[in-house]
């Protein structure tokens, strides 16, 4: 027992001279646009409640349209966060919230309204999404169209 208090009251000692502490953790970096832009995205889809799916849809178009302000930001951060692991990893996970907004959206919708496509709602959140990010590479005239695929992955015949 004698021995161990001594071990404390050297460690303590040690601490007290400053050999051997810990230095500050640095201040976390302030949240990019692209993850404010995304998480406010989720936060939205998280907001839309049961049986929501159409709106999801249209809250997603709106959010990927060819000439909105988060395609831009997710790519800008995509370029400056290489070589930048914490940066990388706090854009992912800030896109993974906006995927499990919209897998939730899909497991409170009914299956039976989900449409025909026999998958997990975790499979059909990512290929929406992944759908919705496409949205902004595509022509402005061609959107209508890609929004019907989406549709009609959801159950939706007509655009949402």
């Amino acid at each position: 027992m004698a021995r161990s208090r001594k071990r404390c009251a050297r460690r303590r000692r040690r601490r007290r001279d400053g050999a051997g502490a810990v230095p500050p953790r640095p201040a976390p970096a302030p949240p990019s646009e692209a993850e404010a832009q995304l998480l406010a995205l989720a936060r939205e889809l998280a907001g839309l409640g049961r049986d929501a799916l159409p709106r999801a849809l249209r809250a997603l178009a709106a959010a990927y349209a060819p000439d909105a302000a988060l395609p831009r930001a997710v790519a800008r951060a995509f370029l400056d966060t290489r070589g930048d692991k914490t940066g990388t990893l706090a854009l992912a996970w800030a896109r993974e919230q906006v995927r499990l907004a919209l897998q939730e959206l899909i497991e409170a919708t009914p299956p039976s309204a989900r449409g025909a496509i026999a998958t997990t709602p975790d499979t059909l959140a990512w290929l929406l999404l992944a759908g919705a990010e496409a949205l902004a590479k595509e022509p402005a005239s061609a959107v209508p169209d890609r929004l019907k695929v989406l549709a009609s992955l959801t159950g939706r015949e007509a655009a949402p």
